[in-house]
């Protein structure tokens, strides 16, 4: 029976044939010639195919202080604390250059005004210095009339240190410089002795690790 034009009509637009419908492909046979010959064009075409490179292994960037592997100069403990004392030899140093003494010599003298008439070791013991590096010292502060040594008649190596009136006297010219060093470092007094007490113990413990 053959479609009404009505239908026809309403068909066609749609790209639909009305009078012969299109056939459906059939699939393919996997056994057929053709089906073999693809195949094996098929393979081929993927051996050719070139694998693909290994991607070059990515860079490290080097870490940083906050990865905790790179550690800045600034944050050595050592460095802090080498730091501070060339910053604190600075505030002395227009104090001493008032008196005409070096740094070391100004420790010197300290330790005598705390105890005087004792021997070279017991002086080197407070100063913490090797005897080597006392003796010049303690030579030229003589010159300068600041002290007398005196050697031992008992026994000529023991050595004993007496502050001079002049060396007793400038003490007083010394006076004035606890003030100026605790206003350079901007502390209040209760920060100035736990920071000293901590640094006593910080000191001490690396002395006896040391040895």
């Amino acid at each position: 029976m053959s479609k009404q034009p009505h239908q026809m009509s309403l068909l066609g637009p749609l790209g639909v044939d009305a009078e012969t419908p299109k056939e459906k492909t059939k699939p393919e046979d996997p056994g057929s010639a053709r089906s073999v010959k693809k195949a094996e064009r098929t393979n081929k075409t993927d051996r050719k195919t070139p694998k693909a490179k290994k991607s070059a292994p990515k860079r490290r960037e080097p870490k940083t202080a906050a990865d905790g592997n790179v550690v800045t100069l600034d944050q050595f403990l050592c460095f802090s604390l080498y730091s501070a004392t060339h910053a604190m030899h600075r505030v002395y140093k227009p104090l001493l250059q008032e008196i005409g003494l070096t740094y070391p010599q100004y420790l010197a003298m300290v330790a005598l005004w705390e105890k005087d008439n004792v021997p070279v070791n017991s002086l080197t013991d407070r100063l913490q210095l090797e005897t080597n590096t006392v003796t010049p010292l303690l030579k030229r502060l003589e010159s300068m009339d600041l002290l007398t040594r005196t050697r031992s008649q008992k026994d000529e190596r023991q050595v004993t240190v007496k502050l001079t009136r002049r060396g007793k006297n400038l003490r007083q010219k010394c006076a004035h410089f606890a003030g100026c060093v605790m206003a350079a470092t901007g502390l209040e007094m209760e920060e100035i002795i736990d920071l000293q007490s901590r640094i006593m113990t910080l000191r001490d413990q690396l002395r006896a690790a040391g040895h």
